[in-house]
């Protein structure tokens, strides 16, 4: 799979991600397929960043270890960037003293990397404009090397700042400048193939797509208190509560938060809330209660590295325990792991579906590199998931209903519910343990009835979800992986590489955590000799879940917990080295 990988890199607070987006649209806009993701410290300003993108002729669900161009808007880029090029690769910079940065010439013949400077700060001042201009100059030449038609990349600057038309006549001199290579002794050119033609896609991250799940599922409230990699939830929220109506709070914690959340469901509203494993730590004494008054809860957890504060900016899939197990007592719930944008728009409106038919919890697990990454997908399907509620609403039923119906015991678990104040038949939605009609008590006999109906839900919940994905060939692969969330993009493009070199590899993938589905899982353990597991944490939380439920052994682990998404050629290292086995 043909794809050029290029990198904005310098200091954070640079307009690195302004820069990238511009080009990442302008790129979608002449027919490449894009992925995208940031990198950034936990600093307002300062520290190195980068956005890279990844773009190519057919869709690409990952990102690439080493960088064909580098775009350096400042000296800690060039610095940081050059590591981070192929050997023969491309550097673009503005430094007019980095002669005198030790090492780094030598380290450019040695690896063949050609370092392109032009003097950008010079050319962006001499325009009338300021230190961040010069990133319009940079990029302007590096849009030359890629070869692709200037108008194109001067249309999506014009978009951006046509409200600022002082700005932007400025800004165009800028690009131009860079474009025709003022003053740069050779511009070096990468033979790009074009697209034939424009597909139709979308460009978007994963928590907007959240966010429009949420509103095609007919979400009315979002609370939430700000938490990378969450936050742009929040913002997204709030920016189109005036368009949707939605009513978007943000409570002064997240015990707040949760509050807020589960007493709007109880009272009929479709609401939820999002969080990052921190914050969810305050949430699970709401998700206790939750289990116990049976009522809806929907919480997106955005995860990035912990015990404590951890790497706040970055990614990992390391509270998969937190979600399973955390409130104190014993409930059913439900832990869902969103993969990319396609999956985030879809599994929001089941996440509500399924948290209203069990009235129960779901935890949607979703990750830094899966909130924030952009990348081109084909337009969402909309009204194909249609809104089920699971409540009593017909009068003729409301009417026959008796307060001891709202926790009966039932085969599956699920008793009657209605909106208060819907029907004469008044119960209690108490925190204590309680009989049918929600009234206290501590007789024994009277426990067991309820407790047992609660639990018996996780069965019928399990046997409703739905098996997990087999991609790839069906069986008898010379490499197989088991994962869950953003493995899955990483897994699709190893995949099809791997197809190109005789490797036959699958791949078995998990939408609906817990509870575990586990025939499939089995008899995929059964046809494939050969394993794996693929995992962004240090312990293999889901793997230890799947051994413990199945009995089964996987061949290997291939974990990863720096903070980093797998990349694209580390996994094909993998496969390479489980197939010379």
């Amino acid at each position: 799979m043909k794809r050029t990988s290029l990198k904005i890199a310098g200091s954070s607070g640079s307009g690195l991600v302004i820069t990238g987006q511009m080009m990442m649209q302008a790129l979608q806009h002449l027919g490449y397929y894009v992925n995208s993701d940031r990198e950034y410290p936990s600093l307002i300003k300062g520290g190195y960043a980068n956005y890279q993108i990844d773009f190519g002729l057919q869709p690409l669900h990952s990102l690439s270890e080493k960088i064909d161009l580098v775009l350096a808007v400042d000296r800690i880029g060039l610095m940081e960037g050059i590591d981070s090029l192929k050997d023969g690769g491309i550097l673009v910079h503005d430094d007019d003293r980095h002669m005198m940065i030790r090492g780094l010439d030598h380290k450019a013949r040695e690896r063949g990397i050609t370092m392109v400077h032009i003097p950008a700060r010079k050319i962006a001042h001499d325009h009338g404009g300021n230190e961040l201009m010069t990133n319009m100059v940079t990029l302007g030449l590096a849009w030359r090397i890629l070869g692709l038609p200037y108008e194109t990349l001067a249309g999506e600057i014009e978009v951006k700042f046509k409200d600022k038309p002082k700005l932007l006549e400025i800004d165009l001199k800028c690009l131009r400048s860079g474009y025709d290579g003022e003053d740069v002794a050779e511009v070096p050119e990468l033979a790009l193939p074009h697209p034939a033609s424009v597909p139709e896609t979308i460009l978007i991250e994963g928590n907007t797509a959240v966010c429009l799940g949420a509103i095609h599922a007919g979400a009315r409230a979002y609370f939430a208190y700000p938490m990378s990699p969450s936050s742009s939830i929040l913002t997204y929220m709030a920016k189109t509560a005036h368009q949707t109506g939605i009513v978007v709070k943000q409570g002064e914690d997240e015990i707040t938060v949760a509050q807020m959340t589960l007493g709007a469901m109880h009272m009929g509203t479709r609401a939820f809330c999002g969080t990052s494993g921190g914050g969810y730590d305050l949430m699970t004494e709401t998700v206790s209660l939750a289990g116990m008054i049976e009522t809806p809860l929907v919480i997106v957890v955005c995860q990035r590295p912990g015990p404590a504060t951890g790497l706040p900016t970055w990614t990992c899939q390391g509270d998969l325990n937190l979600a399973i197990h955390a409130g104190h007592g014993e409930f059913p719930r439900i832990v869902i792991g969103v993969a990319d944008p396609e999956s985030c728009f879809r599994l929001m409106q089941h996440a509500f579906n399924l948290a209203e038919q069990y009235q129960t919890v779901v935890v949607v697990l979703s990750e830094k590199v899966v909130c924030e990454t952009k990348r081109t997908v084909p337009p969402f399907e909309q009204h194909t998931i249609p809104i089920e509620r699971g409540l009593v609403v017909e009068q003729s039923e409301l009417e026959q209903l008796t307060p001891q119906d709202r926790y009966k015991p039932t085969a599956n678990g699920v008793s009657p519910r209605w909106l208060p104040g819907a029907s004469p038949a008044n119960y209690f939605a108490n925190s204590d343990e309680h009989r049918a009609d929600g009234t206290i008590t501590e007789a024994a006999d009277e426990i067991i009835p309820i407790y047992s109906k609660r639990l018996r839900k996780e069965e019928a919940i399990r046997a409703a979800l739905p098996e997990p994905e087999i991609i790839g060939v069906e069986s008898d692969a010379d490499v197989s992986f088991v994962g869950w969330g953003s493995s899955k993009g990483v897994m699709l493009d190893a995949i099809a590489e791997a197809k190109t070199k005789g490797i036959r590899v699958n791949y078995l993938h998990f939408d609906y955590v817990w509870p575990l589905k586990t025939d499939v899982l089995n008899t995929f353990f059964d046809q494939n000799p050969n394993v794996c597991l693929i995992e962004g944490n240090a312990l293999g939380q889901f793997g230890q879940l799947v051994e413990d439920k199945t009995d089964r052994t996987f061949a290997r682990k291939f974990l990863k917990y720096d903070g980093r998404q797998f990349f694209f050629e580390e996994v094909l290292r993998f496969v390479e080295e489980m197939h010379q086995r």
